[in-house]
């Protein structure tokens, strides 16, 4: 997978200046919050499949329509972003994804839940469009998949506040008052994301040689450039392929862990807190330290096409083992392959969220990460109805967990038969 005509990035000295890094933590914060959002249906499900008498199929169907709602608005705020800019964006879609949120705390029946999973869906469909938009306009390449991971580090700590924070809410004041008060305590973000947030050469307290390190790539050209001139670009699909094979997997992870937690090995509202913590956790090493390494490869003079596919495929391999995560003989084991599994997931993630920053131009960055996306929440859509229709006719995981121990390997194999050289999409 070398690239002989790509050449490796000119390595200089970083500059005084950090203000791009106070966007990273902004973007960092948001994601704790939308996954604190997304992740509580999971956690939740064992005590709302028994308050409502749910199926299997009735919480694949939830799933099924948030991921609906997600894959079209995707496609959406990925052209919003390029149009009206970061900080507009991001901070519409982050007001709907709250009030959606909070519309749980009113859902009395199953149709309700699929509204307001609806509405969460639209809303968090412009977090990634609006945070890997940000992360173009704030950072040069070779800082871009290291940002980009550090961002995504907070779905992770999401992941881990939420079986901490959620039942201790639910057991003291009940799960409805569980939506509202974390709904209304996400909101403190916004009003600060849209003081700090401008374009760099916007913002004051950029200093002049921070604001040369963010431009240093050469200038993208200024015109906007449509979808349907998108659609026909093969990194579009190099990118839009690899998320409908990836993304599904770390759906499955976030909504059914909790679940498969209880039926293998137990669990419940008050114990599973301390395995899901565990396993994300290494997915906070994955997602950092997958961003870190492709970068430092480049650091020491690797191309960019060798540095994101070798540490992709080391991801890739590192997922294999889940396959067997079923079988584990204790929860600890299983918590382990698994663990290794998300990181896995979230170091791969990383480098393909940087795809769209490293082959095209700014302008049209927002309409590639939704065209990827959308395919994602297609993805998503599917795995959804198939771990419903695997878990109500044959009651086991493991079918599951071997779709997931693939998904990568095919994942890179497809990015690089379509992108073998990984070079600027001619746009």
């Amino acid at each position: 997978m070398s690239d002989a005509t790509t050449a490796p990035i000119q390595v200089t000295a970083p500059p005084p200046g950090k203000y791009r890094w106070v966007i990273m933590w902004l973007l960092f914060a948001a994601m704790v919050i939308n996954y604190v959002d997304r992740q509580m249906i999971g956690v939740l499900k064992p005590t709302l499949q028994t308050e409502f008498g749910w199926s299997e199929t009735d919480y694949a169907n939830i799933i099924f329509w948030f991921q609906a709602a997600y894959a079209v608005s995707y496609l959406v705020f990925g052209r919003i972003m390029d149009r009206v800019g970061a900080r507009w964006g991001f901070g519409v879609a982050f007001l709907i994804w709250q009030i959606g949120h909070i519309a749980h705390g009113a859902a009395r029946d199953l149709s309700h839940f699929i509204m307001a999973r609806v509405v969460l869906g639209v809303g968090e469909a412009g977090g990634f469009p609006g945070g890997i938009k940000a992360v173009a306009e704030w950072f040069p390449k070779k800082e871009r998949a290291f940002a980009t991971g550090l961002f995504n580090a907070g779905t992770n700590i999401g992941a881990i506040v939420t079986p901490l924070v959620v039942p201790w809410l639910v057991l003291a004041f009940g799960w409805q008052a569980a939506f509202v008060v974390t709904g209304l305590l996400g909101l403190i973000w916004l009003p600060i994301w849209l003081l700090v947030y401008r374009r760099p050469r916007e913002q004051k307290r950029v200093t002049p040689a921070e604001l040369a390190w963010i431009e240093q790539d050469p200038a993208d050209p200024v015109e906007k450039i449509g979808w349907r001139k998108l659609l026909t670009v093969k990194e579009t699909w190099a990118y839009a392929g690899g998320k409908f094979l990836i993304d599904p997997i770390w759906w499955m992870f976030l909504f059914w862990l909790p679940d498969f937690l209880g039926k293998r090995y137990g669990l419940d509202l008050k114990t599973f807190g301390p395995p899901l913590v565990a396993i994300y956790l290494l997915s906070d090493l994955g997602s950092v330290g997958g961003g870190w390494l492709s970068s430092r490869m480049m650091h020491r003079g690797m191309s960019l096409n060798m540095a994101r596919k070798t540490t992709m495929l080391i991801c890739a391999l590192c997922a294999v083992p889940v396959a067997f995560a079923a079988f584990a003989s204790n929860v600890w084991l299983a918590v382990g392959i698994i663990g290794l599994a998300t990181a896995a997931h979230q170091g791969f993630s990383a480098n393909l969220y940087a795809f769209p920053g490293d082959v095209f131009p700014r302008s049209a960055v927002g309409s590639v990460v939704g065209i990827g996306g959308m395919l994602g929440g297609i993805g998503g859509m599917i795995m959804a109805k198939y771990a419903g229709f695997v878990l109500d006719s044959i009651g086991t995981y493991t079918p599951i967990f071997v779709v997931a121990a693939s998904a990568y390997l095919l994942a890179l194999l497809l990015i690089h038969l379509i992108s073998p050289k990984y070079e600027l999409a001619k746009v």
